[in-house]
């Protein structure tokens, strides 16, 4: 990185220039492109609405969590402590992975033995690129929402899209 003061030709992602010490770190920070790039930067997950999310408990069983998932046409579930914290996640892919795989499951069963236990979160205060990475990076499409520790909700990648979708249309 060359230095805009002195011009000598700094390590890429030199903090501070070597030769006359001028802080350096302002001038490696991404810059936005577009209404997109920069929504990702600088909106919160909470500019998304988050869902209220549907939420049972880790003793429903199986059936009750595929009914309620398809009358809500959503692809994942809450499942809660009954002091209301967060216990897991049944999603779509679970009720693949972990039961459609199998060759039969009694659907009484109850879904704490088949829910994703302690599910990565985000909070209503990060920003969406953040929120993206999370989903990109565990392979998530559902991510509950929390704030200060309460489920505010649920966003999904297609919120996500919805969201740039709409930036892109009115641009």
């Amino acid at each position: 990185m060359i230095c805009p003061h002195c011009t000598w030709d700094n390590v890429p992602g030199a903090e501070q220039c070597f030769r006359c010490g001028q802080d350096l770190s302002q001038l490696d920070l991404p810059v936005a492109q577009d209404r997109v790039e920069r929504s990702l930067m600088e909106d919160l997950v909470g500019s998304l609405q988050p869902q209220q999310a549907v939420a049972i408990p880790s003793s429903a069983t199986l059936r009750e969590a595929m009914r309620l998932l398809l009358t809500h046409n959503i692809g994942a579930l809450l499942i809660v402590s009954p002091e209301g914290t967060l216990e897991g996640i049944l999603s779509e892919r679970d009720l693949l992975a972990k039961v459609a795989a199998r060759d039969s499951v009694p659907l009484e069963r109850p879904v704490s033995e088949y829910m994703t236990r302690n599910p990565e979160t985000v909070d209503s205060t990060d920003k969406l690129a953040f929120a993206l990475h999370k989903m990109d990076s565990g392979g998530y499409r559902h991510l509950p929402v929390v704030h200060e520790g309460v489920i505010c909700g649920m966003i999904s990648v297609r919120d996500m899209l919805v969201h740039f979708t709409r930036l892109c249309k009115h641009g």
